[in-house]
């Protein structure tokens, strides 16, 4: 892409998927919050753009996956507009976006499918995506998936990722390292630069 400037995406990062009392929730979310939080003041303070990834679901369920419309209904029906507590499309409180921070509703898995990501992340000249949030398997995979297929270079901070189980978290982030995605730990990016 020839543009070495980086964007940090946080993806999922929302109530639903990390408070154990939701249908949504992903077992190693939660403990992932503090590294999150490092990641998100380095990139801050290194002058990276922060991007929110958001699932948002219509009231009437009718964007929500087929894979998941089931458990969503039985659940509560999590993460609807203006929905709050453990079901909630809220971010947790140490997360929250601050002024000049970018926030996308994605409809799907990838933060790039159906989204204007890729037009933002080319308007801001970026050639290199930051990942972090949950799930790893599903939303951070497809989204490095889909970003290579952009041509843009990525970055797992694998220790402000997560997934159910810690096998499931090894293979995926192994499997992304084979197809080039460079793999670090919040301490490497927050000391570099």
């Amino acid at each position: 892409m020839g543009n070495n400037r980086e964007a940090m995406l946080i993806i999922d990062m929302q109530n639903a998927f990390i408070e154990e009392a939701s249908p949504l929730c992903i077992k190693g979310a939660r403990i992932t919050i503090p590294n999150c939080v490092r990641a998100l003041d380095a990139a801050r303070r290194k002058g990276i753009p922060v991007i929110y990834i958001k699932r948002q679901y219509r009231e009437d369920g009718s964007d929500v996956e087929i894979t998941r419309r089931e458990l969503w209904e039985r659940g509560g029906k999590p993460l609807t507009p203006g929905s709050t507590g453990p079901l909630g499309e809220e971010y947790p409180a140490e997360l929250k976006p601050e002024a000049g921070d970018y926030e996308i509703i994605k409809p799907r898995w990838s933060a790039f499918f159906e989204t204007e990501l890729d037009i933002l992340l080319r308007r801001l000249e970026v050639g290199t995506v930051i990942l972090t949030g949950t799930t790893t398997p599903n939303c951070i995979r497809t989204t490095c998936y889909d970003a290579n297929a952009l041509n843009y270079n990525v970055v797992i901070i694998e220790d402000c990722t997560s997934s159910v189980t810690t096998e499931i978290q090894k293979a995926n982030i192994e499997d992304m390292a084979r197809m080039g995605a460079i793999i670090t730990t919040v301490e490497e990016f927050a000391s570099c630069r």
